[in-house]
């Protein structure tokens, strides 16, 4: 017997011998008819069919929040308990179907982190290799990105909240900031300065005296 799901009309129930057996999708359960006889490789087949489906549709929930990596769905699904066959097969869909690309996501989580939270390459490299991205995919996506340009960024969302310090407590806060951003010294150093004398030419650090304290 077959039976469309009252919450989901998209899948039907597949009743065997008047007990439930397995779901399908409506295109699937459309190539069986009432009263047909299945063979055991055909119920397995069809079952193993319903299990990668409830992967893709869990995979697919689990990517409406944001872009993921593929290493992020597989260990998702895995927590899920989903059989390691079932995943492959599953996430062969989603990419063929373009809800999975390494490269695409490698390049929305290095724009969106360098918008929002600029970090250093070095801290994207890691990150993106954290999420299982290929080191071929990082360098292509990091290769034109601009250290100091990003740490330039960084210090600026971060010197709001230091103005009225003196220079020597910014430079000391603003400095440790970016070592927690991935910066290395050279960059650090630069960008602080470069703060400090665009401070300095809007009038602040006016009184030297504190930053001798």
């Amino acid at each position: 017997m077959l039976e469309v799901q009252k919450k989901n009309k998209e899948r039907v129930n597949v009743y065997l011998d008047g007990e439930y057996a397995f779901s399908l999708t409506l295109i699937e359960a459309a190539r069986l008819s009432k009263g047909q006889q299945l063979a055991d490789n055909e119920v397995a087949a069809l079952k193993g069919e319903d299990e990668v489906q409830k992967a893709v549709d869990r995979a697919a929930r689990f990517l409406a929040f944001r872009p993921r990596s593929i290493q992020e769905v597989r260990r998702n699904l895995h927590e899920k308990d989903t059989a390691t066959e079932i995943i492959e097969v599953a996430l062969e869909r989603l990419s063929a179907k373009g809800y999975l690309d390494d490269d695409a996501f490698a390049r929305f989580w290095v724009q969106n982190r360098s918008q929002f939270k600029p970090i250093s390459p070095k801290a994207l490299r890691y990150e993106l290799r954290q999420k299982g991205v290929s080191s071929e995919i990082i360098d292509e996506v990091l290769e034109s990105l601009d250290r100091d340009d990003l740490a330039y960024r960084a210090a600026q969302s971060r010197a709001s909240r230091l103005r009225g310090a003196s220079r020597q407590v910014f430079r000391q806060k603003l400095s440790a900031f970016l070592q927690q951003r991935g910066f290395g010294y050279a960059a650090i150093r630069d960008v602080v300065e470069r703060m400090i004398g665009e401070l300095e030419a809007q009038g602040h650090f006016e009184d030297t005296e504190n930053d001798e304290e």
